[in-house]
Parts: C-alpha cells; structure tokens; sequence
C-alpha cells in the first residue's frame, strides 16, 4: 500500500546496493544500519512501509510504540535490585525478533515525555540510535554489550517539533507528505477495495465498485492527507452491500453484481461531508485567496478585509491566524499608516480581517491579508503580475517595512504547500 513514495524507494535501494557491495569486498563486513525517520501526517503508511521494508530484505519486523513513554528504563531495563525488574523494551523486542538484524520500528517517537524523577528516555534513546555507540549498548538488567549496530531503526513522527533536538540529529529524515487524489485512487483500486471486499465476505464478482464513484469518495466524504478514512469509506459500502445480500429470500449473492457509481453513492454513504467550498470572485475589493497547510495537505483559504467608518485607528484580527501572520499584518498597517498621512489626512476607522477556512493557525499569508487590506482602504482591486484571479493562489510573507514578493500558483496545478 506504498505507492508513489519514490524518495523511501530509493533511499532503501541505496541501502541496499551499499550492502551488497561491503560483501563483495569482504565477507565479515559489517555495515553500520541507516537510522530513518519517516515523518507524516497519520495514515500515509510509515508502519507499512517498514513492513514492506522488511519483506524486502528478508528480515524480522519488530515495532514498538514509544507513545507515552516517560521512564528510562523502558528503554534501558530495571537493575535487577528492584523487585519485578525486566529487561527494557529494546532487548524483550530483540528476544521477539529471534535474530540480531531485524528491521526495528520505533513508532511515534515524537510522543516520548520527560518522566522527570525517572529519567529521560529521549536521552536514553541516544544510545541505541547513535551509530558510533550502539555496538555496545547496555542494558541495565542484562549488564551485557548488545551489538545494535546490524539493526536497521525505523522511527515513526507526525511531527518534528516534539522531538528532542540532539536525538533529531542523528536520524535520517524522509518526509512523508501525503498522497494525491489520483494515487489515493490507485491504492484504493489496488489494495483498499479487495480488502474491505474479503473482511466484509464479498467477493470481485459480486460487488464492482467504479472508479469515478472511488474518486467521488474521496472528493467529497473524506479530507486527509492518508487513507484510513477512504477505506473506512470503502468499508461502510461494502457492509452495506452484504446486508442487502444477507437480508434477501435465500441469502445468496444475486445473479448479477452490485455497481457503485458516482451517481448512488450517496445511497450508500449518505450526503457529502466535505464541499468544495465556490472560489470568491475578486472583482469586488477586500477579498482574496491564499494557501494554507492543514493535516490534509494543505487548502484553499479566503482571505477578506473591511475598513469600518468609526472606531480607534485598530485593527481586528480573526480567525486562526498564528503569531508571525498577525505581526506581520500589524507592521504592514502601520508602515501604511506612516506612509499614508503625508497624503491624506489621519483618519480614524477601524480595520476587520477576517481567515475563515480551516482550523490550524495560519502562518504564511500575510503578504495576501495585507495586498486584501490595502484593496479594502482604496477601494480598488490589487494588480500585480499576473494579476491573482480567483483561480490564483497567493504564498508568501510581508516584511516590517510593508513590501515583499508573492508567488501566483493556478489552482489547476493542484499544487499544495507541504
């Protein structure tokens, strides 16, 4: 289920191409195991992709989930001087894997916590994830050197912030951004579909599910930038499916197979959930279109301004807008300000602005509020080159002083920040 991830493809190739040029030259070379990081947003296929990683090498697979885990010795063991002492998870996963070159997931390693009085187990992790130290590792029950340094580690995070910096470094990074509508409709098609089709005690024959009635789905009842909830979708069809078949007079599949199209989908899972919400026109002044990263990807934002005729010379910011967009905004205003009064004089009106699409704060389109803010106070749409039509999406920050440069990406290009 890992289509289309051509940059992991890759560096795993490299992994093993390398690998087999260090046997050629030597048969007791031992090569140092990559530490990668797949970084993405849930359910785009970092634990599958490990699993396929170690199918292609014919190795072990062992994952562990280091969500929530505070106390070091998770990771490092108990001394064997406490009562009910154990080792840590990185040997019992080892004692698992029966082998000492398994391909050793550590998922979410973004979600480890400081544990406070009970160590660190970031810390702890650098041991095993430093190449020029876990030859040796010591666990503290075993009080034995553990060779790591044959284990390839795979670690999983949805982001980057939460992990502790020197642990960051020495990991490799791959980014995992999402897939697109046309590869989610190929994973579907390939692996999604026949899935839900054999958990569900269907068979091909019976159930033909159109692929416009699959790009249907996941246009408008699922927003994300994985699969999980397309196949969810997939699923509900297909038990609604075998509840028809099982509600019928004998119970067995009809003689002719069950097509879903675009045109009764609904029938199966009801109306859309997720519009595509109509592009405001920019003939009128004070509205515009940005760019914005969401967990789906990224979206369409709208962006509108007004100035109202009384008020304090403020301005009223709302909306998700994060703390860079709204100091920018509010340096622009007063470099325009400060420009303005040599021409006309200092008015007193109040400033609205409004970002209303989405949930996660804004960061990076403060360029597009401000060029939204100056249209509004001269009455006058923004003209730049090429002019941000409705169909244009603007992405770029303004500076201190009221100026700074924009980048007009046509929404056909499908293009979406990562």
């Amino acid at each position: 289920m890992n289509h289309a991830l051509d940059k992991v493809k890759d560096r795993i190739v490299e992994y093993l191409a390398v690998r087999k040029l260090k046997a050629r030259q030597s048969a007791t070379a031992q090569m140092r195991g990559p530490i990668l990081c797949f970084v993405g947003p849930p359910g785009v296929g970092k634990t599958s992709l490990g699993q396929s990683i170690a199918r292609a090498m014919n190795r072990r697979f062992v994952r562990i989930s280091l969500g929530g885990v505070r106390d070091e010795a998770e990771i490092r063991g108990h001394r064997r001087t406490y009562i009910g002492a154990i080792p840590g998870r990185i040997v019992q996963a080892l004692k698992q894997a029966g082998a000492m070159n398994p391909v050793f997931m550590l998922d979410e390693i973004d979600k480890v916590t400081s544990g406070g009085f009970q160590g660190d187990p970031a810390s702890a992790l650098l041991e095993v994830l430093d190449p020029a130290q876990n030859h040796s590792f010591r666990d503290h029950y075993l009080e034995v050197n553990i060779d790591l340094s044959r284990v390839l580690f795979i670690a999983t995070a949805n982001q980057l912030g939460t992990i502790h910096p020197a642990l960051l470094d020495r990991m490799e990074i791959i980014s995992l951004a999402g897939y697109t509508s046309d590869e989610k409709l190929h994973i579907a098609r390939r692996y999604l579909v026949p899935r839900q089709l054999d958990e569900n005690g269907l068979t091909a024959g019976a159930v033909a599910i159109e692929d416009d009635a699959i790009a249907r789905t996941i246009a408008q009842y699922t927003r994300e930038a994985g699969v999980r909830n397309l196949e969810r979708q997939i699923g509900a069809v297909a038990r609604k499916i075998a509840a028809r078949i099982a509600g019928a007079t004998d119970g067995s599949p009809a003689a002719t197979p069950v097509v879903v199209t675009a045109a009764n989908l609904p029938d199966y899972l009801g109306p859309p959930k997720v519009h595509d919400e109509v592009t405001f026109r920019v003939s009128r002044p004070g509205v515009a279109t940005g760019v914005a990263w969401t967990e789906a990807g990224g979206d369409v934002l709208f962006i509108e301004a007004s100035l109202l005729p009384a008020g304090h010379g403020n301005i009223i910011l709302t909306g998700q807008l994060g703390n860079v967009m709204q100091e920018s905004i509010r340096a622009w205003c007063r470099s325009t300000a400060c420009r303005s009064t040599r021409r006309n004089p200092p008015g007193r009106r109040r400033a609205s602005m409004r970002i209303s699409t989405g949930v996660s704060p804004k960061k990076r389109s403060s360029l597009t509020a401000c060029r939204r803010m100056s249209s509004s106070a001269t009455h006058r749409r923004w003209h730049s080159r090429p002019p941000p039509g409705p169909e244009c999406r603007q992405w770029r920050s303004a500076t201190s002083r009221g100026t700074g440069s924009t980048a007009c990406i046509p929404r056909s290009t499908g293009w979406r920040p990562a």
